[in-house]
């Protein structure tokens, strides 16, 4: 999912990764792989955010999805893999009320 520069800032709040920026030579190719998102890296590898349904937590919430590992103690390679829900939650906007 594509995020808002608002729910940007909100995911590094709770998220130890960096957003890779739209401006980023790699980005175009990402978005031709894995489709129009946002995308973030952290030590294990590259992540993304898909919708989810959390009755639990108040407002609209992502779940980070790993895309693709590190293949090298460099970090400078990634080697994609299937789609993995990493099963941690996201609040992008919080609840109003």
């Amino acid at each position: 999912m594509k995020l808002s520069s608002a729910q940007v800032k909100q995911t590094m709040t709770q998220l130890d990764a960096q957003v890779l920026p739209e401006n980023h030579p790699a980005v175009a190719q990402l978005n031709s792989v894995f489709g129009d998102h946002t995308f973030f890296v952290d030590r294990n590898g590259l992540k993304v955010l898909e919708p989810a349904e959390a009755p639990d937590m108040k407002g609209q919430t992502g779940e980070v999805v790993s895309l693709a590992e590190w293949s090298d103690p460099e970090l400078t390679s990634l080697r994609p893999h299937e789609p993995e829900p990493t099963g941690v939650l996201i609040t992008l906007e919080p609840s109003k009320h």
